[in-house]
C-alpha cells in the first residue's frame, strides 16, 4: 500500500509498505478513502512539531479520516466488510483513572493517529483501528463530509466547555475550520452575538455566510483604522462574555484578555507552536477571568455527524480543495502558506 511520510521539514514522500494485518480481535482493517489536512498536521510539516511534541523522521501524519471496512476481528459484531465509517482518531485505553471518570480525551495512555510517537497517521491506503473508533455514516453522507466530523466535534466540545448561553456576547479569534466549527456550534447552542476575526478575507467571508454578526481583520492595511479590539469594544462597551481563541497565535490571547468583561471566560482551542506563552496575568487577575483549555473532544463525534447529516450550514462549502495522495506535497504547501483561499483540504485516497 502507499503511505505518505514526512521525511524532513516541508518534505513529504509517498512510500510503499505492506498492508497491515489484523492482530486484535476487536480491531478492523479500513481502506482509507479521505483524509482531511488539519492545522496540527501543518505544524508538523512546516515546523517539525508542536510545543514539546517533535517529529522523528520519517513520520506519518493525518487523523481526520473516513473509510470502508475491509475486514473485522473475531470479536467485532457491530461492523462488517463494506460498512462506511468516520474515524475517531483518539485510541484510548479504557482502564486509567481518566477513562473511568469519563475523561477519555485526557486518557493517560492515549494513542492519537498521526501524533509523534503515538498511533500511525491516517495518510495511508489502509489502517487498522479499534472497532470502537469507527462510527457508521449514512449512505447519503459522502466521505468528504465525514472527515469534517472530527474538527466539528472539537468545536462542539469547546462550546460545551465554554457554556455558551442565550444572549451571550461571544468572540471567535481565528476563522479556520476549527473557528468556523465553534461559530456553528455556538449558533446552534443558544441565540448569541458572535464576533469573528481572521487575517484571511476568504475565511471571514465564510464566517459571514454562516451567521457571524461581525467580522474583522486584526491586521488592517490602513493604520488609521481602529484595531479589532477597539472596533468590538465600540459595539460592546462592557466587554464580551466568552472568547474562543482558535488561531494558536499568542497575540490573540492578549486580544482575548482585553476583550473580555470581568468574570468572562477565555477558552483556548488553538494550539500555539511554542511550549510557553506570555500572558498579562495581572489583567486576568483584576478581571477575575476564567481560563479553560480544550483537549480535542469528548463524546462529540456522534452529534457532529448528526449535525453534518442535517446540513443546516452547507458544510460542503468548507471543503475548498481536493488532492490525490500523489499530490500531497502540493496540498501541504498550500495549507502551510494559507494560499488560494484554502479553508479545508481533503486528500482523496480512493
Amino acid at each position: 500500500m502507499k503511505v505518505a511520510y514526512l521525511t524532513a521539514l516541508r518534505q513529504l514522500e509517498i512510500r510503499e509498505q505492506p498492508t497491515p494485518e489484523l492482530t486484535g480481535a476487536d480491531d478492523v482493517l479500513l481502506r482509507i478513502e479521505r483524509v482531511g489536512i488539519c492545522g496540527s498536521d501543518v505544524h508538523y510539516f512546516a515546523e517539525g512539531g508542536i510545543g514539546n511534541d517533535r517529529v522523528q523522521y520519517p513520520a506519518t501524519v493525518g487523523h481526520e479520516c473516513a473509510g470502508t471496512v475491509v475486514e473485522v476481528g473475531a470479536a467485532v459484531e457491530r461492523l462488517k466488510p463494506g460498512d462506511r465509517v468516520a474515524v475517531d482518531p483518539a485510541i484510548v485505553c479504557g482502564r486509567c483513572d481518566q477513562c473511568r471518570a469519563g475523561r477519555v480525551n485526557t486518557c493517560r495512555n492515549l494513542q492519537f493517529m498521526g501524533c509523534p510517537g503515538e498511533a500511525p497517521g491516517a495518510m495511508a491506503e489502509y489502517r487498522t483501528v479499534p472497532a470502537t473508533n469507527c462510527l457508521s455514516i449514512p449512505d447519503e453522507m459522502s466521505f468528504d463530509l465525514a472527515v469534517l466530523a472530527e474538527p466539528l466535534s472539537i468545536g462542539l466540545h469547546a462550546v460545551r466547555l465554554g457554556e455558551v448561553y442565550p444572549a451571550a456576547r461571544v468572540a471567535v479569534l481565528g476563522s479556520g475550520p476549527i473557528g468556523l466549527s465553534v461559530l456553528l456550534c455556538a449558533k446552534l447552542s443558544a441565540p448569541c452575538t458572535d464576533y469573528m476575526t481572521d487575517l484571511i478575507e476568504s475565511r471571514l467571508e465564510a464566517a459571514r455566510s454562516r451567521g457571524a454578526d461581525w467580522t474583522g481583520n486584526p491586521k488592517q492595511e490602513d493604520p488609521k483604522k481602529e484595531d479589532v479590539v477597539e472596533a468590538i469594544g465600540r459595539r460592546e462597551q462592557w466587554g464580551l462574555d466568552l472568547v474562543f481563541e482558535c488561531s494558536g497565535d499568542p497575540a490573540c490571547i492578549d486580544q482575548a484578555i482585553r476583550l473580555l468583561t470581568p468574570g468572562g471566560t477565555l477558552v483556548l482551542v488553538g494550539i500555539p507552536p511554542a511550549a510557553r506563552v506570555d500572558v498579562d496575568i495581572h489583567a486576568m487577575r483584576r478581571k477575575e477571568l476564567v481560563l479553560k483549555n480544550v483537549r480535542r473532544q469528548r463524546g462529540c463525534m456522534v452529534p457532529a455527524l448528526r449535525l453534518i447529516s442535517e446540513d443546516r450550514f452547507d458544510f460542503q462549502r468548507l471543503l475548498t480543495h481536493r488532492f490525490a495522495l500523489e499530490e500531497i506535497q502540493q496540498a501541504f504547501e498550500l495549507a502551510a502558506d494559507y494560499a488560494d483561499g484554502l479553508i479545508k483540504a481533503v486528500a482523496d485516497l480512493s
